[in-house]
């Protein structure tokens, strides 16, 4: 159900086009850049969190990950994520297909600069078969996030 309303979201705005249906699973940053034919930097992780008890989503490009430090730094709390089986009862899509799209009234989104310096971005839309490639400034435009912010750190290679 999470892709229709994505998916619904995104043709409102006129970007259906964008939409990539895709035969391998987009579930996890590797696979989604295999998937779609892109780097890993290129795919954008939506990760929820709970902070104070209430949702909150963190938007940052796929080869970084959360640092402890600079969360609690700019939210006051430790960096908890939303334990897999309420993540679509507080943000409105399931794990895999998490997105910035159509959340939840009322769920704060913020970008990690990570996203910065890319020409196209791949964030899901809904499922983990979609996604959608947009610039960061049409990615900012559609989802308004509350702002930038700077909490990752780059993964070490694997």
């Amino acid at each position: 159900m999470s892709f229709e309303v994505v998916e619904a979201f995104l043709k409102e705005r006129g970007l259906g086009a964008r939409i990539h249906r895709l035969e391998a699973s987009s579930a996890t940053v590797p696979l989604a850049a295999k998937a779609i034919g892109c780097r890993e930097e290129q795919i954008a992780k939506t990760l929820t969190f709970l902070l104070n008890e209430e949702p909150l989503i963190v938007v940052c490009a796929g080869n970084v990950k959360i640092q402890n430090a600079k969360f609690k730094a700019t939210f006051g709390a430790k960096a908890k994520l939303i334990p897999a089986p309420l993540v679509q009862r507080l943000v409105g899509h399931e794990v895999g297909g998490v997105c910035p799209f159509a959340v939840l009234p009322g769920v704060p989104i913020y970008f990690d600069v990570s996203l910065e310096g890319k020409d196209l971005i791949y964030p899901a839309a809904g499922d983990d078969h979609s996604m959608v490639a947009l610039s960061l400034e049409e990615l900012t435009a559609y989802v308004a996030p509350r702002g930038f912010i700077d909490v990752c750190t780059p993964m070490a290679p694997s």
